[in-house]
Formats: structure tokens, C-alpha cells, sequence
């Protein structure tokens, strides 16, 4: 466990990750509280499973890049510390479960050797930064996004203005007006374009803000119609300052960035936002896209001679799965991963063969695959044999066979059927059925355990949610149905229509009326959303209501796909938000915790790091204190309004003047060392005389 700490380069990752090592222990030892470090632990990371005592580690990878040298160091550590699976999720990330919580810190060290890191892959803060895979080598795009998610990444990774937001917050880049990367589900979602001024072309990009997923699907706002790229970091900075002042901090439920929106509404958010323009050390912030624009290159080596057994497969597949870049001579290659899922064997030969014969790169996709890029016309024959062997030349990329599906009640807590189970029933329901769905992108399916919806079936074509049908005294194993949503493109979309709730093994059955009905009944030239939207959401549910009778089911339906015992509704507690409880101790020790953070970046020079280390210290204290005086806050603007009114207008504390100017300095002084070491002292000052009212606090209620 000591080995870690010599071989780290990087001192701030060698700190994040003894500093997890530390927490660890203290809470093993009682003197940290759960709810503090199950926070702590998300936020680098560590998700609890289903299963006790046992961790889902995630690994954050921004825009999908994996190269060879990476994926191999994924693989050792997936061997060593787990089981050897690797499970791409739909945020283009690598989940890994069953790991020890004590070996985590160990394992991050052997992935931060490859410049891999698990910080902020969970909990409250700026999640994966997800992109087209296609971003970069796409015919239609404009511009590459990928150096854009890159410095996005970058930039707020580690930041501390969102590391203890009051929920999560997503973003994508899409490459073109396709919205591949799907803007309109996302807290802040990007598009690239290209606007003419003066015969001159610049780079930006639309904007959409407060949109997601989850049980109250909400369709993002168009807030930009063309944002310049030098202002992409302050505005996305901006935002992350308002939601995490203003946004929902009890009521998990409604702590996403969307209600906040809906709440204030968009304009008042804007201003809100254009304010926070002066506290900002970058009015506009560069973006170097230089490391992106470099040549392709790649080993000499032969073409191997090889032979193609079946050439009507072959061309299927290429048909599918393979796709031409915007590089002249070259193609990228779409591999199927049945739900996600695959091997550490299978992921090293994969990463040597790119490595070797491609440009050791790969993308891992938003609807669970990987796509190979930069490969030679010549070397396509040869990758299909390669893949073969390895189970991974199936036609059907990014088709209707080709289901996405979340983990469900196979690892997740919030899992309420199984979602992996039914998936595999329904491709090959596809599979044996319907073959000409393989060659089928128009419909895509997506099917989520729970009403979280990470497998995102509540904007799919065909979606399936998993839920609990009472039946009596009993419970099945259910599914909703939802039909009807889908991605328009340029930033639109829509939200599919629930029918009917049915039994699990019903499932199938549901599938196939769709089928045959659209068989028989579509229009020629008629989309799937057009015939949808002709025959009406009725018509549908006409068509399945039978199948949600339950009145007639065998003992079979009481048991869940790929489960051989009886179902049994059970759901655990939830982590995605990672909220913390606010106890009096927990909060002043961050009190102390922040202002250290202060003083290290003041000696470092990260002035607007120190200002915000200060702000929040100054924050947390008046949170601290307002709960002992029994002062339930939900926002942390509510928070000043209330210390003002509860202990300085009371006199309790004398601050010279109101909390609400004492705190909003941070709005009013652009980030300079002078005011950085100002706004740490009086920090100071606070945290001192917060201690002396808690005393007193203390006393009275002991008296």
C-alpha cells in the first residue's frame, strides 16, 4: 500500500490520493461520519453496490479517449483489484465493481501511471465530459469538439467552485447539427458551428442549459445560438457558480439543475449569470486546440494477407459497422459490446491490434460500444478477421439490434428490475426474429432498471423502465413501455410517451406487436416518429394494453430475467447525489479543511482557487452554526438570508456590517492576491468567532 507514494509524479494527484487513504482510515475508525465520507468517497469515484461491502469504482474518461497503453492499465488494475470485467457506461466512462473500499486508493495510483483518474466521476460535481465519438474524423462537422471537452475537462477538474455542488452536472459536446452527443438531456449542452463575420469564419458553438433525464424528463433551453469559443470556460464557469449558490440542497429530488431553471426561469438565470462575469479571473479563456491538429501517425508495418471465409458477413459488417472519415484513406470501426460488457483478455488484443496496426486510439461510445479510429482501407479485411476471433465483428453498430441497458439489479442499489436480463432476450428476440433490424438505425431501444433512467430509455424510440407490479399480496418483476422520443437534431428532441406497465416476461411480446405493427402499417418513407406521431399514442397503447393484465400470470412471471429465485422488490440508497448531512461537527470541520486549502493555493498563487477555498470555508461556518440554532437551509443563497437574520441582526455575532456583504465580496472584487489574503483573514475571523458562539450555543442548551 506504501508503493503508491513514491511512483506518483504529479503532487496534487499524490495528495488526492492519500488523502482518500487518510479518510478511510478515520472512518473506519468512527471519527468521520458516514454521510461526510460516503461524499468524500463519491467524489473520487466509489459508488456503493448492491452487493455489502464491495465498491463500483468509475473510471472518468473524458470524451471516450482510451489509447492502447491506457486500456491495458485498466485491464491490470480490473484483474488485480476485481474480476476482470470492464462495463462502458452511456457517459462514455469504464465502470469496474466488486472492488475493495481499502484497496481504492492503491488502485487509483496504478491508473494515474497512464494519466487515468477516478476524481469526480461520481458525486456532486462536474461528471464526465461526454462528446460525439466521431468528433474529429466526422464529414459533416464543422470543427473538432474533442480539444473543447478536453480543456473543459481540464479546467474544472479539481476546481473548487464545483466540488460540493448540491447535485450532479453533465455536459456534451456534439461535433454536428446530428446532436450525436445529445444536448438537449444534458445541464449544459454544446454544438459546434461555425459563423461568417466580415468573410471571416469563426468557431463556437450553440448552447443549451437544463435539460435531463431522470423520473421529470426536461428538454434543455436554447440559451446561445452561437457562443464564441474564447468564452466557453468563463460562461460555463459562470453557470457552476449560480447553480451551486442557488440550486437545491435538501430536497435531492429537485437538486438538479433543471428545477433551478424551471423555478427562476431562464432569463432571470442569464442575469444571475452575466453577473458573475466580474468575479471571474478569465473574461475569456483560450482554447489551445493545437495537440489535436498534429499529423496522424502510425507504425510501419505490412498489410497482413488474410482470407474472408463468409464475404456476405464481411460485407454486412462493413456495411454496419464501418465508417468513413473526413481523412482521406481512412475508416473508423464501429465495434458492438453486447450491454456494455467485456474482458480484460479481449481488451488487450483489442488495445494491440490498435496500437499496431491503427493510430492507438480508441472512443468508447455514448450507447455502451468502442469505435476504432484512423485504420487504412487496406487493413479493413484484416480487422474483421481480428475481430472475429474475439467476438467482436457482429453487424449492427449503433442499430436496433444493438439495445443499450444500465447494470440494473446487477450491481446498482436503485435497481428495481433487471435491466441486463431483458435486453439479452430482446436482441435476440431481434436476432432470431427480425434480422433486418441489424441494418436498422432509425429505432433505438434503451432500457433503464429504475426511473433514473442511465440507460436513458425515456427518450428512446422503444423504451423499457423497470419497476414493481403488485399482484395480491405478491410482486412481479415490471416494465413501463414508452414509445415515441428520439433525437431531431440541431439541439431538438423529444421525450417519450409512457403506455402501459406490464409484466417483465411480457416483455418480448411487447416488442413483437411493435414490430409487426410497423411492419405491416408504416408508410413507405415514413419514419418510425412520423408513424408514430400519425397513428397517435392511443393507437399504441391499444395495441399492448393486454399485455399489462394481471390477472392471468404463471409462476414464471414472478421471477426475473436471468434470476432463478422470486422476485423481491429491494432498493437500496441511492448515491448518485452523494448529499451530505448537515451535523454542526462535520461542517466546522470543513470549516478548517477549506481555509488550509486557502492558505496552500495563496502560497501556490491560485488566487481565484483561495478566494473560493474562503468563500465556501465562510459558507459552511454560517451552515454550521445556522443548524444549531435548528435552521433547515435547502440553498446556500438562503443561507446568508438567513445568518443575517438569525445571528447578526440578532447581535449574536458582529460582523461590522450585514453577512450578506461580508460573503459577496467574492462578487464584487476581481481575483488578485491582495484580496485573496483579505478574504482568508477575514474567513479566519469568522471561523473564530463561529467557534465562540457554538461554545455559547453549547452552554445555553446544556443550562
Amino acid at each position: 500500500m506504501q508503493s503508491f507514494r513514491t511512483e506518483i509524479e504529479n503532487p496534487i494527484v499524490e495528495k488526492d490520493i492519500l488523502e482518500l487513504e487518510r479518510k478511510i482510515q478515520l472512518f473506519k475508525e468512527g471519527k468521520i461520519d458516514e454521510e461526510r465520507f460516503r461524499s468524500l468517497r463519491l467524489a473520487r469515484g466509489g459508488y456503493g453496490q448492491r452487493q455489502f461491502g464491495v465498491q463500483m469504482i468509475r473510471i472518468k474518461l473524458p470524451y471516450g479517449k482510451v489509447s492502447s497503453e491506457q486500456l491495458h492499465r485498466i485491464s491490470d488494475v480490473s484483474d488485480e483489484y476485481s474480476r476482470g470485467r470492464l462495463h462502458i457506461t452511456t457517459r462514455q466512462d469504464i465502470q469496474i465493481h466488486h472492488v475493495s473500499l481499502d484497496r481504492t486508493p492503491e488502485l487509483w495510483a496504478q491508473l494515474e501511471k497512464d494519466d487515468i483518474t477516478l476524481r469526480e466521476a461520481c458525486g456532486n460535481a462536474v461528471r464526465n465530459i461526454t462528446a460525439s465519438e466521431t468528433a474529429g474524423i466526422d464529414t459533416a462537422e464543422p470543427f473538432d469538439v474533442s480539444p473543447y471537452a478536453d480543456a473543459t475537462f481540464k479546467f474544472f477538474l479539481r476546481n473548487p467552485i464545483c466540488q460540493e455542488m448540491g447535485r450532479k452536472f453533465k455536459m456534451s459536446f456534439s461535433g454536428t447539427d446530428d446532436d450525436t452527443a445529445i444536448s438537449f438531456i444534458h445541464d449544459l449542452g454544446f454544438i459546434a458551428k461555425i459563423k461568417i463575420e466580415n468573410g471571416v469564419a469563426k468557431k463556437g458553438f450553440k448552447v443549451l442549459l437544463g435539460g435531463g433525464l431522470g423520473s421529470q424528463p426536461r428538454h434543455a433551453d436554447v440559451i446561445y445560438d452561437f457562443l464564441e469559443e474564447d468564452v466557453l470556460i468563463p460562461t460555463i464557469e459562470s453557470v457552476l457558480r449560480i447553480f451551486d449558490r442557488f440550486g437545491e440542497r435538501t430536497k435531492r429530488a429537485k437538486a438538479r439543475l433543471k428545477f433551478l431553471v424551471k423555478e427562476i426561469g431562464v432569463e432571470s438565470f442569464l442575469e444571475l449569470v452575466s453577473k458573475e462575469v466580474s468575479a471571474l479571473e478569465n473574461k475569456t479563456f483560450k482554447i489551445n486546440t493545437t495537440a489535436f491538429e498534429q499529423p496522424i501517425s502510425f507504425q510501419e508495418v505490412a498489410t497482413p494477407v488474410i482470407k474472408i471465409k463468409d464475404e456476405v458477413a464481411f460485407q454486412n459488417w462493413k456495411q454496419t459497422n464501418v465508417i468513413k472519415q473526413k481523412q482521406a484513406g481512412l475508416f473508423a470501426i464501429g465495434i458492438k459490446v453486447h450491454l456494455g460488457d467485456f474482458y480484460t483478455p479481449k481488451a488487450r488484443i483489442l488495445a494491440d491490434l490498435v496500437k499496431k496496426y491503427g493510430a492507438n486510439e480508441i472512443r468508447l461510445t455514448l450507447r455502451q460500444n468502442i469505435l476504432i479510429r484512423h485504420i487504412r482501407a487496406d487493413l479493413i479485411p484484416f480487422f474483421y478477421v481480428e475481430l472475429q476471433k474475439l467476438g467482436f465483428a457482429n453487424a449492427g453498430y449503433n442499430s436496433t439490434s444493438d439495445i443499450t441497458a444500465c447494470p440494473g439489479t446487477d450491481t446498482c442499489n436503485l435497481g428495481i428490475s433487471s435491466s441486463t436480463g431483458i435486453a439479452v432476450v430482446l436482441e435476440k428476440v431481434l436476432e432470431e426474429e427480425y434480422p433486418s433490424y441489424i441494418n436498422n438505425k432509425e429505432i433505438a431501444i434503451k432500457i433503464s432498471g429504475c426511473m433514473n433512467a442511465c440507460g436513458q430509455h425515456n427518450m428512446a424510440h422503444i423504451g423499457f423502465q423497470g419497476m414493481s407490479i403488485k399482484v395480491g399480496n405478491l410482486q412481479a418483476p415490471g416494465l413501463q413501455v414508452l414509445i415515441g422520443g428520439g433525437i431531431l437534431g440541431d439541439g431538438n428532441g423529444r421525450f417519450s410517451d409512457k403506455l402501459v406497465k406490464i409484466p417483465s416476461k411480457r416483455g418480448p411480446d411487447a416488442l413483437r406487436i411493435l414490430l409487426n405493427d410497423i411492419e405491416a402499417n408504416q408508410q413507405q418513407k415514413e419514419s418510425f416518429l412520423e408513424y408514430y406521431d400519425r397513428q397517435g399514442k392511443i393507437y399504441f397503447y391499444n395495441l399492448l394494453k393486454g399485455l399489462s393484465d394481471t390477472t392471468n400470470l404463471l409462476p414464471d412471471d414472478f421471477i426475473d430475467w436471468g434470476y432463478s429465485e422470486k422476485y423481491v422488490k429491494a432498493i437500496g440508497v441511492g448515491e448518485c447525489a452523494g448529499v451530505v448531512i448537515d451535523l454542526v461537527a462535520t461542517l466546522l470541520m470543513d470549516v478548517e479543511e477549506k481555509m488550509s486549502l486557502a492558505q496552500e493555493a495563496l502560497d501556490l498563487n491560485l488566487y481565484p482557487d483561495s478566494i473560493h477555498h474562503s468563500y465556501s470555508s465562510i459558507v459552511n461556518g454560517a451552515k454550521a452554526l445556522l443548524t444549531g440554532y435548528g435552521v433547515r437551509n435547502n440553498q446556500l443563497n438562503k443561507v446568508v438570508t438567513n445568518f443575517d437574520e438569525t445571528a447578526v441582526d440578532s447581535g449574536d455575532i458582529d460582523l461590522g456590517g450585514s453577512f450578506n456583504d461580508f460573503v459577496y465580496q467574492i462578487d464584487e472584487n476581481t481575483p488578485s492576491k491582495q484580496f485573496a489574503e483579505k478574504f482568508l483573514g477575514d474567513a479566519r475571523t469568522f471561523y473564530n468567532k463561529l467557534v465562540e458562539l457554538r461554545q455559547k450555543q453549547l452552554a445555553n442548551t446544556e443550562a
